[in-house]
């Protein structure tokens, strides 16, 4: 079960921008000016993924040098910085910051790929958990731990994603990595969902913490909401939808007018 290339095939959704419509560029001072560099904040849509926010602002902006700071699954959400231009030796800068994020914990069940990519499985009764459980199990996270990525990761071996690997069957030898939760904070209980807020760094696959969460509680759990709000001093609520970008910075195919959108943030 590959998790990008064939993400949308397999869910049977369109691609992005097949809307039947004219192609649309952005205005000619803003594809000079992220020809030149800009670096782009954006709020990646659930069910994209992080190349077709790149591939759809590459055809937008008619540019080259274009790149993310970061991947999103595509069930994510939130904060996706895109680098263009001279900006793009940036990238590595903002893929080293601290990252937040806000979500769900799904307790009771787990998923071959810890998050809703898979069926759950394995039910398990979770009546007898209390709110004392739910939150002294958070405090082994926090500080500097060893964590395991899941099978079904973008990480390669020889070359090769593990998500290929797992998808055919092979056996995966996952090596621990060292990462810091610096918070993680349960914001309310409706089970079996457990909503959390967590600060972390860079190489944290929240995916495994929810699944290493379950482990610790002896129910299990999985990953059923996820959404990035913060990458270092950016946040996503100075950023802007695709939609949203190319609507504000979009060429006006009407004689003497002119429009007036911004880009999100300057480089």
């Amino acid at each position: 079960m590959a998790r990008k290339q064939t993400y949308r095939k397999r869910h049977g959704l369109q691609k992005t921008g097949e809307t039947g419509t004219e192609r649309v560029m952005a205005r000619e001072e803003l594809r000079k000016a992220c020809g030149e560099g800009r670096v782009i904040l954006i709020d990646k849509p659930m069910h994209w993924t992080s190349f077709d926010v790149v591939r759809k602002l590459r055809g937008f902006l008619q540019i080259k040098k274009i790149g993310h700071a970061g991947t999103l699954d595509p069930l994510a959400s939130g904060l996706l910085i895109v680098c263009t231009g001279a900006f793009t030796k940036r990238i590595n800068e903002f893929m080293k910051q601290e990252k937040e994020y806000t979500g769900s914990f799904t307790l009771g069940a787990v998923t071959p790929t810890y998050d809703l990519e898979s069926q759950p499985e394995n039910f398990r009764d979770i009546s007898q958990l209390t709110e004392t459980d739910i939150r002294q199990a958070c405090q082994q996270f926090i500080g500097t731990i060893s964590q395991f990525p899941p099978v079904y990761s973008a990480i390669k071996k020889e070359g090769t994603p593990l998500y290929e690997l797992a998808r055919r069957g092979e056996a995966v030898e996952l090596e621990a990595r060292t990462i810091t939760i610096h918070e993680m904070d349960i914001t309310g209980i409706e089970l079996p969902l457990v909503y959390f807020r967590v600060v972390c760094s860079t190489g944290t696959y929240i995916r495994s913490l929810a699944h290493d969460f379950g482990q610790s509680l002896g129910c299990g759990a999985y990953l059923s909401a996820l959404r990035r709000t913060r990458i270092g001093d950016s946040r996503v609520g100075d950023a802007l939808t695709p939609a949203q970008l190319m609507e504000s910075w979009k060429e006006i195919p009407v004689e003497g007018a002119a429009g007036n959108g911004s880009p999100a943030q300057n480089g």
